[in-house]
This record gives structure tokens, C-alpha cells and sequence, in this order.
């Protein structure tokens, strides 16, 4: 089933933090031409674009001399905009989706409700994660903040627990992929929703 108007988005955000420029396709192929100018963030988002079929492009570029936290913040902020946008009045879409992700050793949770009511359950990640400094830039507190502003800016229910890991790129690189399937069974259209899917009427 396609949708009878396209589900894209272009967004743009200027502060003196950060640049953002971001283009997407939910109905895509997963291709992504990601450049933030914080590598480790790149990768994930890549694999956000790849395994949620959006395609995704996007040119960032901050204050990444004192710290890479409001780019991150920004881009975050940016494809939660996007996202909210692109999906439209959720005609015709699963809405809910979920997904349980391995990397290795780590293994993670996500499960995404296109709801309107943006929420946020993330728990699970070790003791210690949130301050180790990935790829020596990328500080493991950041996987959080940026589902959080994805998250509110786009209006969605998300819940993402991480059941095991060791290695701190794993864990956040199982973290994305997880939200990615998620996300992607969420978005898709349904043949068999008519209309908006919810009792209400609205999401």
C-alpha cells in the first residue's frame, strides 16, 4: 500500500550551537548521506536510515570544539521535526511497532507507538556507559538525550531497554537498530487500517 501524498520532510535549524540541514523519505530504501561532523552519531544515524527504510540526509555542522552535545541535540531535535511531519495525519499506518536487536554480546529493546504523546522509557544501559567517551568524542549519555529529542519532536511513544552488553558501542549501536525496526513497522501502511488508527480519531 503507498500513500496518496508523499511522506517527506526538509528542515532546517540555525543557532549560534549548531547548522542542521535534513532531508527524508519514510517510504524509502534506507539510503542515508549523513555528514553531523561527530563520526560515532553519523554511524548511528546510518543505521537508523538504513534499517527503518528512511531514507535520510543530513549536514551539521557546531560548536564540536567545546563539545559535540548540542549538535547531537540539534540534529536529534531536527529529525524528530522531520519525522513528525513526513508521517501527517497517520493515515493508514501500523502505528505500533517492536523489535529486539543483537550486536554481539549486547542485545536491545524498542518498542515505538506512533501516538501523538511523546513519552520516553529508557533504562537498562550499565553502570558507567553514560560516561564512556565512544570512538573518544561521543559521550554514551548522548544515546539517551537524542531519543529523547527525537522523541518529543516527533510525537511518539517510545520505550528502549537495553537486556545485555559490554561493549559501549555495541550497546548503542543495538540501541538505533532496535528503534530503527521499531520505527519501521510503526510508519508502515497497513492495507487493512482505514483511516486514522485510533479510537479517537486523532494521533
Amino acid at each position: 500500500m503507498s500513500s496518496a501524498h508523499p511522506r517527506t520532510a526538509s528542515h532546517t535549524r540555525s543557532t549560534s550551537e549548531s547548522t542542521v540541514e535534513l532531508q527524508l523519505d519514510l517510504d524509502g530504501t534506507g539510503a542515508g548521506s549523513i555528514d553531523t561532523s561527530v563520526p560515532f552519531f553519523d554511524h548511528l544515524l546510518t543505521a537508523f536510515a538504513k534499517h527503518s527504510l528512511t531514507d535520510l540526509t543530513v549536514r551539521a555542522s557546531g560548536d564540536t570544539d567545546i563539545d559535540v552535545h548540542h549538535t547531537v541535540e540539534d540534529v536529534s531535535i531536527v529529525l524528530g521535526q522531520a519525522i513528525g511531519e513526513a508521517l501527517g495525519d497517520k493515515s493508514g499506518i501500523s502505528r505500533f511497532g517492536d523489535a529486539l536487536v543483537p550486536l554481539d554480546e549486547a542485545l536491545a529493546q524498542a518498542v515505538v507507538d506512533i501516538s501523538g504523546r511523546p513519552f520516553l522509557v529508557h533504562d537498562g544501559e550499565p553502570a558507567g556507559f553514560e560516561l564512556h567517551l565512544i570512538g573518544g568524542h561521543f559521550t554514551g549519555s548522548l544515546v539517551r538525550h537524542s531519543f529523547e529529542a527525537i522523541t518529543f519532536h516527533a510525537a511518539l511513544t517510545t520505550h528502549v531497554r537495553v537486556l545485555s552488553g559490554r561493549d559501549p558501542h555495541h550497546i548503542a549501536e543495538a540501541e538505533f537498530k532496535a528503534f530503527a525496526r521499531a520505527f519501521r513497522q510503526a510508519k508502515a501502511l497497513d492495507p487493512q487500517v482505514r483511516g486514522i488508527p485510533s479510537t479517537k480519531g486523532a494521533l
